[in-house]
């Protein structure tokens, strides 16, 4: 019976010394930071990896992550300067850098994130509200976003919170605003194709008035030099004519008064007075 009690106390004993042992010392390794509470207060701060010992029941651990973290905030809405509405799509890149601020102020990273995502949200509303939509589609988006990280970080610092980076994953318009840009964007494109066909007809109204006047030209220069050499005949038939009168004025007198009646008596009847001109050729033929 002694020795059931002995194996019964030295059982206990060493349960108590196994338990004591593992509550006694806690262990931070390179990825981590450590804070030590005792009754909500901070005793120790371990930033380095190794072994510590604590007061066992006590004192309370809380492990904290020493990487830098990525948190992915929710779209939010935000207002251009233009009165564009967008859907900004965006994440913080971010660290604990004093984990005794972070203790007194958060204590959890998932309240981090809550505060993370309203001060960021906060300062790309206000950034991004004094940029145009076009501006921050543009080369602009690099310096808003820095200026976003600068706010945000400073904003954070009292709550040991490092504010790494700030990135834009994609900046969207709602859908009911995608669909009137789509209908704004075709309108522009009628409305650029409608002043392209009124620029062509334009310019083939003016090449056919050119070309009609070039036309006009061309038929007025063509009809003044059928003009010039019908002239220059007309006068070289009459000089002709007049040398040839000149030689023999009888033989020419003959010759129109034949011409003459070859015209009238082609199958007429002439009446002609017994004094007529054209009579005095049959008086001389008698």
């Amino acid at each position: 019976m002694k020795n059931m009690t002995l194996w019964a106390v030295v059982i206990i004993v060493v349960f108590f010394v196994i338990l004591f042992g593992f509550t006694s010392f806690y262990i931070v390794d390179q990825t981590q930071q450590a804070i030590v509470l005792r009754f909500g207060n901070i005793l120790n701060i371990r930033t380095e990896p190794g072994i510590y010992v604590k007061t066992p029941f006590i004192d309370n651990v809380v492990k904290l992550e020493k990487r830098i973290m990525i948190y992915d905030i929710p779209v939010e809405r935000v207002i251009t300067s233009d009165r564009r509405t967008i859907l900004a799509d965006t994440y913080a890149i971010w660290r604990i850098e004093d984990p005794q601020k972070f203790i007194e102020t958060l204590r959890t990273v998932e309240v981090a994130k809550t505060r993370i995502d309203d001060i960021v949200y906060s300062h790309a509303r206000d950034v991004i509200g004094n940029y145009t939509f076009p501006e921050v589609l543009s080369i602009e988006r690099l310096a808003i976003l820095e200026e976003i990280k600068n706010r945000s970080e400073a904003s954070l610092e009292d709550f040991g919170i490092n504010v790494v980076d700030v990135r834009l994953k994609r900046t969207d318009l709602p859908q009911e605003n995608t669909e009137a840009v789509y209908e704004r964007m075709k309108s522009e494109r009628y409305a650029m194709a409608a002043q392209l066909r009124a620029e062509g007809e334009r310019e083939a109204q003016r090449m056919q008035a050119e070309a009609d006047r070039q036309a006009s030209r061309i038929r007025s220069d063509a009809q003044r030099e059928a003009d010039i050499i019908r002239g220059t005949g007309e006068a070289s038939a009459i000089n002709i004519y007049s040398e040839a009168y000149s030689l023999d004025q009888d033989f020419y007198e003959l010759q129109k008064i034949t011409d003459i009646y070859k015209d009238s008596f082609n199958n007429s009847v002439l009446v002609i007075p017994n004094d007529s001109p054209l009579l005095e050729l049959f008086y001389e033929v008698e």
